[in-house]
């Protein structure tokens, strides 16, 4: 009796899961830089109103920095992640092609089409390999000579 592919569903449900988590992550870390710079805006805000000194401010503004660098990097690596998963996923897709069969009388019978396609990879190799680049014919200048060409049409058109 013929089977047909079945898929995975928990490995599937398990994928997705950790895309949506590592979703949520760059989610939370983009909350997490705006509310550091709304923060900031609010230091400045005293500042300009004397409540602080500009020393604080300073202060403030490296610590500022130094965090925004750092969430910006959580949200690079999940990025990173992110598009790891979802090549991971799009394999787990791709395996999921379907198997070929024909029903005869004789019964349901798997169809194998491996043949054709090697047949078709030797046609465009020998296709590949009768085309011939043709060969430069010049003398090709080097860096050099060329900027001692272009100083000297600059020099002769200035006149």
């Amino acid at each position: 009796m013929a089977k047909s592919k079945k898929m995975n569903e928990a490995a599937l449900a398990k994928l997705v899961k950790e895309l949506d988590s590592v979703g949520e992550l760059i989610l939370t870390r983009q909350d997490e830089k705006q509310v550091v710079m709304n923060d900031f805006d609010a230091e400045r805000a005293r500042y300009v109103k004397g409540r602080i000194s500009e020393d604080t401010l300073l202060s403030s503004s490296k610590k500022t920095n130094a965090e925004l660098i750092k969430l910006d990097k959580n949200i690079r690596e999940a990025i990173i992640k992110v598009g790891k998963i979802s090549m991971n996923i799009r394999a787990f897709a791709i395996r999921q092609a379907p198997k070929v069969f024909r029903a005869s009388v004789s019964g349901v019978k798997p169809i194998s089409r491996k043949k054709k396609v090697k047949k078709a990879k030797k046609a465009k190799k020998a296709k590949k390999k009768t085309v011939k680049k043709p060969k430069s014919k010049g003398v090709k200048a080097s860096k050099a000579t060329l900027k001692k060409e272009m100083t000297l049409d600059r020099k002769f058109s200035k006149k």
